[in-house]
């Protein structure tokens, strides 16, 4: 009975088995196909549009380290834009390269570097104007003033863009020297200057630029005072703890305004030794811009010195500061004064030629000045 209905079953089951048909075959193959095809349109769609956007982008990104040989343009070109965003010590630490072959391979024009250090405007500046006019590429600017101070200088003139990078600086003070540093570090950064001017904003220039332009570059040494004083506003400013890098009988002073060249330059950029020491140690009464750089170069480098300024002043009416001469100074017999009388040695010969430069004058002596500037010659 068991067996007879299992028969019974396995009939009635297998009609609903014949009655489903199999997939056709054909249809399978078509819808593979069709898959496929799918499949690859995707795969060459996304590479068209994706891919191959990706790879053109990274083409035109992607800089080579050796695309272009690195040529001697790049080494001596000077910067185009005086703002930078170095800090100090990477500034001195940039500016302190040397070459070791002294032969320049290449046609080197050297430049005389003007270095304004102001707390804001240029008052003299159309006399500087005058002074540099028709001597392109013999010169070089640059100024340093407060960090708050704009300049308002028309594109055409030689002061347009010529601030560089400034902090504050306070007056017999180490940020004095940190801000001379910084002009002479920027200038340094271009191959071609080599002497280098610090001038204020009341300072003008007493002869023609040719005549500075080669007093400057025939001279065999930097002019920058460095004498040594017994009394009290001189070794009486040294401190025992300067010792040993500096001892009394090394100790100098002399005016902060001078004219340096570019081995000089780089003595004053690069110095570590001596700067911690001064900083520490010459703070007022000690007026550390009287006395670091020409202690510091008459020990590093004292027969490169001239030991006299050649910018002219006027300590007569006494005083921290010398004489401030406004409009009803300037006389011709003022300006004769300037000019002559002066005996000094340039070259281990004597000369009355001693002062390229003169200050302080007031903005008011502008007018007068201009009205002189032929005296000056130019």
């Amino acid at each position: 009975m068991s067996i007879e209905e299992g028969k019974e079953t396995t009939a009635f089951i297998r009609p609903a088995v014949q009655s489903s048909r199999p997939f056709p075959l054909r249809l399978l193959q078509f819808f593979v196909l069709f898959l496929v095809l799918g499949i690859a349109f995707s795969v060459l769609s996304m590479y068209y549009f994706g891919v191959k956007n990706v790879v053109t982008n990274a083409r035109i990104n992607f800089q080579p380290c050796f695309e272009e040989p690195i040529t001697l343009e790049h080494w001596i070109k000077p910067p185009n834009k005086l703002m930078h965003k170095m800090s100090d010590k990477e500034l001195f630490w940039r500016a302190s390269f040397v070459p070791r072959v002294k032969k320049y391979p290449f046609k080197r024009v050297p430049k005389v570097a003007f270095m304004f250090l102001t707390r804001g405007p240029l008052p003299f500046a159309p006399l500087w104007e005058r002074f540099l006019k028709g001597n392109e590429g013999l010169y070089s600017i640059y100024i340093h003033s407060l960090p708050t101070y704009h300049d308002n200088f028309l594109q055409s003139s030689v002061f347009y863009k010529k601030q560089i990078p400034s902090q504050v600086t306070e007056w017999g003070k180490m940020s004095l020297c940190d801000a001379e540093r910084r002009l002479l570090a920027n200038a340094l950064l271009d191959i071609s200057n080599e002497r280098f001017v610090l001038v204020s904003e009341s300072c003008i220039p007493l002869y023609n630029f040719s005549i500075i332009y080669q007093y400057l570059m025939r001279s065999m040494y930097s002019f920058i005072g460095a004498f040594d004083d017994p009394g009290p506003y001189g070794r009486g400013r040294y401190n025992e703890k300067m010792a040993p890098e500096v001892n009394i009988t090394q100790w100098r002073k002399a005016s902060q305004w001078f004219e340096v060249n570019r081995k000089v330059a780089v003595n004053i950029v690069e110095d570590t030794k001596f700067y911690p020491k001064f900083e520490e140690f010459c703070r007022p009464a000690c007026y550390v811009d009287e006395h670091y750089f020409p202690t510091m170069l008459t020990i590093q480098a004292g027969h490169l010195l001239a030991n006299r300024t050649i910018t002219w002043v006027d300590w007569s009416r006494g005083g921290a500061h010398p004489a401030t001469f406004g409009k009803t100074d300037i006389t011709e017999a003022f300006v004769k004064r300037m000019l002559e009388g002066h005996n000094c040695l340039y070259n281990n010969q004597p000369t009355p030629v001693c002062f390229l430069f003169a200050r302080k004058f007031a903005p008011s002596a502008l007018g007068p000045l201009l009205e002189f500037a032929d005296n000056f010659g130019y």
